[in-house]
């Protein structure tokens, strides 16, 4: 029986000094302000506001506002994340102004805060690229088709509203590789810029070769057909009409399946040095005929050295055909 009084007595005489020290608790922290610094937060901003990472609660709601905004450091890169110590924000309150006699610090030890993002995926950025492309490319769409496209990786942004601008190098052709930049800002202000590289292909028809042409020979319809090819594997001086290579010959021996260029061809001498040949001057009402004789070799259309037989004057003339040569006047 005894025994069970002085149990009741010990339990009685604790439940009174507890109260006793809350109550004393309660009376010291009269006027006092508290921080709580949350185990896990995430900001949006680039820098870390005490409020946004704290719960602050006094009665002193000026001071409450002044510790809201206090800054506590830069806030990590978006995606990433750090943890802060009490030693780290005692140092900010104070550079702040802060009596810390008033202030009840509480961080815990694991904490963590982190930056809101946004991840544009590579998919994404690939449909931005392919859309600018379609959108600029001077070609009729189903001759024009991106083959690849490379980026590097994918971009992470912090949070907000997020806008890019596509620039390609001036006087692009727009076949073959095409380098682009595309710069993402976030709420109006710059964030990063990514490097990518599209693929394009042109097809145009070509002239191309069926079978070996020999050097000087004249170049014919059965020597000749129309391909489609890519024009980033083309050079600049391609034949893409049969009517420029017919009656022409090859200027070297030229192999089958070759796409012709400007410089495989050329048409033939129609005369040569020593040929008599008709001289036709000519204007809108007057026309005169003489002999000629030719004093340089010269293809279809050249202007060439012509002594006339009759006055023995040397006049320039164009040659017409291997008869023939014609001055304007």
């Amino acid at each position: 029986m005894k025994t069970s009084k002085f149990f009741f007595v010990l339990i009685l005489c604790l439940s009174l000094f507890s109260f006793i020290l809350e109550i004393s608790a309660n009376l010291s922290a009269a006027g006092m302000t508290s921080i709580r610094v949350l185990k896990k937060a995430e900001i949006e901003d680039d820098k870390m506001l005490l409020g946004k990472i704290a719960m602050i609660k006094g009665e002193d709601s000026e001071l409450v506002q002044k510790l809201r905004a206090i800054v506590v450091g830069s806030a990590p890169l978006p995606g990433k994340s750090r943890r802060i110590d009490e030693h780290y924000i005692k140092i900010r309150l104070k550079q702040n102004g802060v009596d810390l006699s008033r202030i009840i610090l509480q961080v815990p030890e694991k904490n963590e805060i982190s930056r809101g993002f946004i991840e544009i995926s590579r998919e994404r950025i690939e449909k931005i690229a392919m859309d600018f492309i379609y959108k600029k490319i001077p070609y009729e769409r189903n001759r024009a088709r991106v083959k690849e496209i490379r980026i590097n990786r994918s971009v992470v942004l912090p949070k907000g509203s997020v806008t890019c601008k596509v620039v390609s190098p001036p006087n692009m052709d727009f076949f073959g590789l095409i380098p682009l930049s595309i710069s993402f800002n976030v709420n109006g202000r710059f964030q990063k810029k990514v490097s990518v590289t599209v693929d394009i292909e042109v097809l145009t028809e070509v002239v191309v070769t069926k079978r070996p042409i020999g050097r000087y020979k004249m170049i014919t319809e059965d020597d000749i057909c129309l391909q489609k090819r890519d024009m980033s594997n083309l050079s600049s001086n391609i034949i893409t009409n049969s009517e420029d290579v017919l009656g022409k010959r090859a200027k070297r021996t030229i192999n089958a399946k070759t796409v012709l260029r400007a410089d495989l061809v050329e048409f033939p001498f129609l005369v040569r040095r020593g040929d008599i040949v008709s001289i036709i001057a000519e204007s809108d009402s007057l026309r005169i005929t003489a002999l000629g004789e030719v004093k340089e070799k010269g293809r279809k259309g050249q202007r060439i050295r012509v002594v006339n037989l009759d006055s023995k004057k040397g006049i320039y003339a164009r040659v017409l055909d291997s008869n023939t040569v014609v001055v304007n006047f």
